[in-house]
């Protein structure tokens, strides 16, 4: 069997590295999307392949709020990417280059967007709600934010303070994190190559105001565009290659874009981000059915779909199989692929949803 070695020695640098969960996110300005409506784009990676989302109601001291849960979540405890009933929308990646103190008990993101959903309404109350907050946080992460009127931002945040960074202060009108922090400690952290490949595709598109959750779902989610070589290996007719700084990887679980606005849109596929389906999601409408955890263990039925078809793609289940992609699996010259199939799924699903939407 011939593996395609592009990626052979830097795998095996990394390959007793520390565990990493690479996501890649972004936050689009009205002013340069397609829809005049700003964004904010998270490609989720994490341990926990199945997810599902979840309504949470109001109750007398807090907004409702439909967010991205981890299948085992049986409480909804923890939000890994949500929106309100306010239009206050928030997502986070993980940093690995602020944590300067020797607070052991970590990874508290989703519970702080959680309880940041029942209360913020706008980017400035986050601001508020982090300096109000208790300490410490139990974070180091970049959280990302938008509102319904326009603003954005992303909170670099560790146990005790955070450094803001506007999207009105962006050029291009696009920022874009992955798993290291802008105002951390330099070189340190993961991510550098994927936050290159999203500039790829998201600084051509910002110049044409052409950004859009059909862009951001069905092109940057579903792509192995590798900037280091320069080289779109999608479509190339390599079989296998090697699963190493691509946007879609081995633990993608999820890929969200959330239009904001008085009337924001939740567009979110699950399950491995290059075979799901598009769903819709809106806070006066209930949760797809296909979306939530309604199955055994809180799986839901298009995570289960599309995580099928991921380990079809890493099909060699020993060893380091699943740092290698059987492509034909995704895409072929057939055009049957599992990604081949959910993007033509999707461009039928995205127009008629936006039919339906835009006559409400």
């Amino acid at each position: 069997m011939k593996i395609v070695r592009y990626l052979m020695g830097a795998l095996l640098i990394l390959g007793n590295a520390v565990s990493a969960y690479p996501c890649t996110s972004a936050i689009i300005s009205s002013s340069v999307s397609k829809t005049g409506r700003p964004i904010l784009w998270k490609h989720r990676d994490t341990g926990e392949e199945n997810n599902k989302v979840e309504r949470i109601e109001a109750t007398e001291s807090t907004m409702a709020y439909v967010a991205l849960y981890n299948a085992s979540d049986s409480a909804c405890s923890e939000a890994w990417m949500g929106m309100n009933s306010a239009g206050f929308a928030i997502m986070n990646t993980a940093s690995y280059n602020l944590k300067n103190d020797t607070v052991n008990i970590m990874d508290g993101e989703g519970l702080i967007m959680a309880e940041a959903l029942g209360v913020c309404v706008t980017v400035d109350d986050f601001e508020k709600f982090l300096i109000a907050h208790s300490k410490p946080l139990h974070v180091e992460a970049n959280f990302g934010v938008i509102d319904a009127e326009g603003n954005g931002a992303y909170f670099e945040t560790d146990n005790y303070a955070f450094q803001r960074y506007n999207l009105s202060d962006s050029p291009s009108g696009v920022l874009i994190r992955t798993n290291y922090s802008h105002s951390g400690r330099k070189d340190e952290g993961y991510g550098y190559i994927r936050e290159v490949n999203a500039h790829y595709f998201l600084d051509k598109a910002a110049v044409e105001k052409n950004v859009s959750p059909e862009f951001l779902t069905e092109t940057v989610s579903r792509t192995f565009y590798h900037s280091v070589f320069e080289k779109d290996f999608t479509n190339s007719g390599e079989s296998w290659i090697i699963d190493q700084d691509f946007i879609p990887r081995y633990t993608s679980t999820a890929t969200c874009a959330i239009e904001g606005g008085t009337f924001p849109v939740m567009w979110i596929g699950i399950g491995y981000p290059p075979a799901s389906e598009i769903r819709a999601v809106t806070m006066n409408a209930p949760v797809p059915s296909e979306l939530r955890g309604t199955l055994p263990n809180g799986h839901s039925p298009l995570c289960d779909a599309a995580v099928d078809a991921k380990h079809r793609a890493f099909k060699i289940s020993r060893g380091n199989g699943e740092k290698y992609i059987y492509l034909p699996v995704l895409y072929n010259k057939s055009g049957d692929g599992a990604a081949q199939i959910a993007k033509k799924k999707n461009q039928k699903y995205y127009k008629s949803a936006r039919k339906r939407l835009n006559a409400k």
